[in-house]
């Protein structure tokens, strides 16, 4: 069933991460609503161009800029930065916002993989500590990743590639737009206080049948590569490099597989497919010579 919350009056939000694949489409899904002033938080505040939006400074290397940065605020969607220090920041951060502060906090699925003493669980665990009401929001792997030239958009248009290790493995992608409206749910209206969503697409594919996905919709043969997880994470280092193998190592887990309908259950609408995001993507997937 679609939540049945009402709104609650939240009309300051923070939004760390405003340029990233979920922050985007939440602030313009927050900017819908009559009264709602968005924070668009960024180490770089003049690159905040999104209309309606005040650009804020906001940098996890800068703790100094916090306090102002939420002075006001009724709720705050944490986006998780990756690194090691990620749960002193988070819970230091969380200590400069007001009791009454609403916090949705961007974490992944199977968060508990590594333990109770894993760097995820603590990252949530220091929202859960904080004392504020909190959502946590544990998605799958995002969709937008395969049209990022970052990550595999480049391969994928000039080599006809996915190069992924993982095996036999399943993959419930989901679009980011999907995560930004469960956020905004959570953000804004009752009923989610307490709560861990975990955020799927619609089903689970394998990465064969993604490759055969992205090829119809790209409009030229592409196929799955299978590496393995060293190869994936070569010429990354330290932290990073850490967390790219543990990632995988939870791809061949299954960590990624498991289908939930949370995404209908709070938004009221199903979860976007694959096939219908490939589908509104598809010109940054073909061959560019």
């Amino acid at each position: 069933m679609p939540s049945t919350s009402t709104e609650a009056g939240p009309t300051r939000v923070l939004v760390t991460g405003v340029r990233g694949k979920t922050g985007v489409p939440l602030a313009e899904l927050l900017l819908a609503h009559p009264g709602v002033e968005v924070r668009g938080g960024s180490s770089d505040p003049s690159s905040v161009d999104i209309d309606g939006v005040r650009p804020t400074a906001f940098s996890w290397d800068d703790p100094a800029g916090w306090a102002a940065a939420t002075a006001g605020v009724d709720a705050v969607y944490v986006v998780r930065p990756d690194r090691a220090d990620a749960p002193e920041l988070v819970g230091a951060l969380l200590a400069e916002t007001s009791p009454g502060t609403r916090i949705v906090l961007l974490s992944e699925q199977d968060a508990d993989y590594t333990g109770a003493d894993g760097w995820a669980p603590r990252v949530e665990r220091a929202v859960r500590d904080s004392g504020r009401t909190w959502t946590m929001l544990r998605p799958s792997w995002f969709m937008q990743v395969l049209t990022d030239p970052r990550f595999y958009r480049d391969q994928i248009a000039d080599t006809g590639q996915l190069p992924f290790p993982g095996a036999d493995a399943q993959l419930a992608w989901i679009d980011a737009r999907d995560i930004a409206a469960v956020a905004e749910r959570a953000l804004l209206t009752d009923g989610h206080a307490g709560q861990v969503y975990e955020l799927t697409g619609p089903e689970a594919l394998t990465l064969p049948r993604t490759a055969k996905l992205i090829s119809a919709a790209a409009g030229h043969p592409v196929t799955h590569r299978e590496l393995t997880i060293d190869e994936a994470v070569e010429g990354s280092s330290g932290f990073d490099r850490f967390l790219f193998a543990l990632t995988f190592e939870r791809v061949h887990a299954g960590s990624f597989s498991v289908v939930t309908d949370t995404v209908q259950r709070v938004t009221g609408r199903p979860a976007r497919s694959l096939q219908a995001f490939l589908a509104d993507t598809a010109p940054t997937l073909k061959r560019t010579t």
